[in-house]
C-alpha cells in the first residue's frame, strides 16, 4: 500500500490535541430501560419455541412483543451475527451506529438495540448476559460488539478473489429468503449491520484497526433479550467459529447456536407498553 508522508504539524499542535472530549449524547435523558420490571418478569418465563442454527448457516425466528429470547452456545465456542427487523415492516430494522452512540462499542445487560430512523425506538433490551464478567481486556477488546458490519462475499472476493457463499451476509440473506419468500436481490437489501453476538473485538492501539480474537464463550453461555416490539430476527453462525484464527472459509471449527423464545406470565408486565416510533414531526424544517 502506498505510504504518504504526513504533513508537518502546526505550531499549536499541543493545544489542538488538548481539546477535552465530550460524550456526544446525554444518555441520562433516555427513556427508562424498565430493567427492574424485566428482571422480575424473566423469573416467570416458560419456553415456547426454539430453533438451532447450523454451523456456517443462518435462520430466522419471530418474537412477539413482551417476550424474551436467548442466543445460546450449545456445542463449542461460536460467534453469531444478529439482524433484527420490525416483524410488520422490514424497513424498520436494527441501527447499530445509533446503538453504539447511545451505549458503547460493545453492549451488555441493560443496553438496548435501537431501530433505524425515522422510528428510533428500542427494539430489544438485553436482560441477561453470562459473559458480562469479561469487561475490557489488555488489548482493549470486549464482547458483543456493534462495530463490525458482518463478513460478506463481496469484500471476501475483493481480498481473496474467490466466491464464498457462507459469509454472514449471505447466510442472513438466505435465511430471509426462506422466511419471507422474497427474491434474493430484494432480501439482500434488508440485511444490515449486525450485533456481533459473543464476538470479542476492539481496535489496535497503534494503527486503530478493527481486530478480532478468540471469543470467551463456552457451551452454556447465553445472552438474553426482551422484545420491545414484534420482532423478526435472523442469526448467522459465523464461518470464523470463535473468530480466533481465520475468517470466511471452511477451515475453522464451527458450531451451531440455539435460539430459544420465552413467554412470561402476563401479569408480570403490568404497566408495560411497547414503545412508539419517534414523535419527531418529520418536517425537517420544510
Amino acid at each position: 500500500m502506498t505510504q504518504i508522508t504526513p504533513h508537518e504539524p502546526p505550531t499549536d499542535v499541543a493545544e489542538r490535541r488538548a481539546a477535552k472530549p465530550l460524550v456526544c449524547y446525554q444518555v441520562d435523558q433516555l427513556p427508562d430501560s424498565n430493567l427492574v420490571l424485566y428482571q422480575q418478569a424473566r423469573t416467570t418465563i416458560k419456553k415456547v419455541a426454539e430453533i438451532t442454527v447450523p454451523p456456517r448457516d443462518g435462520a430466522c425466528f419471530e418474537v412477539p412483543a413482551g417476550s424474551f429470547f436467548r442466543i445460546i452456545s450449545i456445542e463449542g465456542p461460536q460467534v453469531g451475527d444478529l439482524n433484527l427487523w420490525n416483524a410488520h415492516d422490514l424497513s424498520e430494522r436494527f441501527f447499530s451506529g445509533k446503538t453504539r452512540q447511545l451505549h458503547a462499542t460493545h453492549v451488555s445487560t441493560g443496553d438496548r438495540l435501537w431501530s433505524t430512523l425515522p422510528g428510533l425506538r428500542p427494539m430489544a433490551t438485553i436482560t441477561w448476559d453470562t459473559l458480562d464478567w469479561y469487561g475490557w481486556d489488555e488489548d482493549g477488546g470486549g464482547v458483543h460488539d456493534v462495530i463490525g458490519t458482518r463478513c460478506d462475499p463481496y469484500t471476501n472476493y475483493m481480498l481473496k478473489g474467490v466466491d464464498y457463499h457462507h459469509c454472514c451476509h449471505s447466510n442472513l440473506t438466505r435465511a430471509l429468503v426462506a422466511e419471507r419468500n422474497l427474491p434474493p436481490g430484494e432480501a439482500e437489501l434488508h440485511v444490515h449491520d449486525v450485533m456481533n453476538v459473543f464476538m470479542c473485538t476492539g481496535f489496535t492501539r497503534d494503527t486503530h484497526q478493527y481486530f478480532m480474537k478468540a471469543s470467551p464463550v463456552r457451551p452454556g453461555d447465553f445472552i438474553e433479550f426482551f422484545a420491545e416490539i414484534d420482532l423478526l430476527g435472523a442469526l448467522s453462525t459465523c464461518p470464523g467459529g470463535d473468530c480466533g484464527s481465520s475468517h470466511s472459509d471452511d477451515s475453522t471449527a464451527c458450531y451451531p447456536l440455539k435460539v430459544e423464545i420465552y413467554e412470561p406470565v402476563a401479569e408480570s408486565l403490568q404497566g408495560w407498553t411497547s414503545p412508539e416510533r419517534s414523535a419527531y414531526s418529520g418536517t425537517h424544517g420544510l
